[in-house]
């Protein structure tokens, strides 16, 4: 039969036994065109497909700008044509079974200009309660300053101890955090950020629930959770006249790239952020922590430890 006759069929078929909507039905059609054409160009027929040919089309497709998602849609189109045609017996396998579309790198979060995020480290509410606005103040310079994922945020303890998942350390201007994976890093934390520090452990202590071991707390002197700091940056943005609200790992990618346009060093901010997955962990080597104040305290727009 024709390729245009084994297309028809099989629209009809799909539109029968899966009650498809007029939609769903037109984008099979466009994507078995697409088939069709590519075949055509070939100069084989739809039954002389290989996996070879799908390999080859994905690749232009993908070098054609489309995204590893849309081609994934049509790959699932082409599957189900392929398997209708083997219960037809018109094939004797599906070309495209072992074919998986390319996958699509996932985009960044937006980072913030050098000058945005200072200006969003440095804004103050002149109204507003100096307890809530030290403590929001410091979580931001903590964010900002050290590229500290929210989860390692909210796990700092005001002290060092056995139970706690992570502590700052005042006098030696480092951060102690337990990063995924359950993997500890130490980073260090710049002269704002130890400012900032400073001046919420003296709000806090002067409160009533100081006694309460997380470093970070609400009014009712629970530990703050992940979803009331993400609401608290967000406000504070829009009370700073941000241009987009800012979310906490904002405020970390910001971190990682003011300090690689600064210094350059890639394997330095791979170790201050804490990555370990494979492809990193073969490229880069480990750096000690003296290393990476140094990069720190030299790249960092907020640093200046000394």
């Amino acid at each position: 039969m024709h390729d245009a006759g084994l297309v028809e069929r099989y629209l009809e078929h799909v539109r029968v036994e899966k009650r498809l909507a007029a939609r769903t039905l037109e984008l099979y059609s466009l994507d078995l065109i697409k088939l069709a054409d590519y075949a055509g160009k070939a100069g084989i027929e739809l039954t002389q497909v290989h996996n070879a040919h799908i390999r080859r089309w994905v690749a232009q497709m993908h070098g054609g700008g489309r995204s590893g998602r849309g081609i994934g849609l049509i790959l699932s189109g082409w599957r189900g044509f392929y398997a209708w045609l083997g219960r037809e017996g018109l094939v004797r396998s599906n070309p495209v079974q072992d074919v998986r579309p390319p996958k699509s790198p996932k985009p960044l979060p937006k980072a913030l200009s050098v000058d945005e995020a200072v200006q969003f480290a440095e804004f103050s509410q002149d109204q507003a309660d100096p307890w809530i606005e030290s403590r929001d103040a410091a979580i931001v310079e903590l964010l900002y300053g050290c590229g500290l994922r929210v989860g390692e945020l909210v796990g700092l303890d005001v002290q060092a101890s056995t139970q706690a998942a992570g502590w700052v350390d005042l006098d030696a201007g480092e951060a102690h955090v337990l990063g995924k994976g359950s993997k500890r890093r130490t980073v260090p934390v710049g002269r704002k950020a130890l400012e900032a520090l400073r001046g919420w452990l003296e709000q806090r202590a002067a409160g009533r629930h100081s006694q309460q071991p997380a470093l970070f707390i609400g009014q009712h002197g629970k530990r703050l959770g992940a979803t009331a700091i993400w609401q608290r940056m967000k406000q504070r943005s829009l009370r700073a006249g941000m241009a987009t609200p800012v979310h906490p790992h904002m405020l970390r990618h910001s971190f990682a790239s003011h300090v690689l346009q600064s210094s350059g060093d890639l394997r330095a901010v791979q170790e201050l952020l804490g990555h370990a997955n494979i492809g990193t962990t073969q490229v880069y080597t480990r750096l000690d922590f003296q290393h990476l104040a140094k990069a720190y305290d030299a790249a960092h727009p907020r640093a200046k430890r000394k």
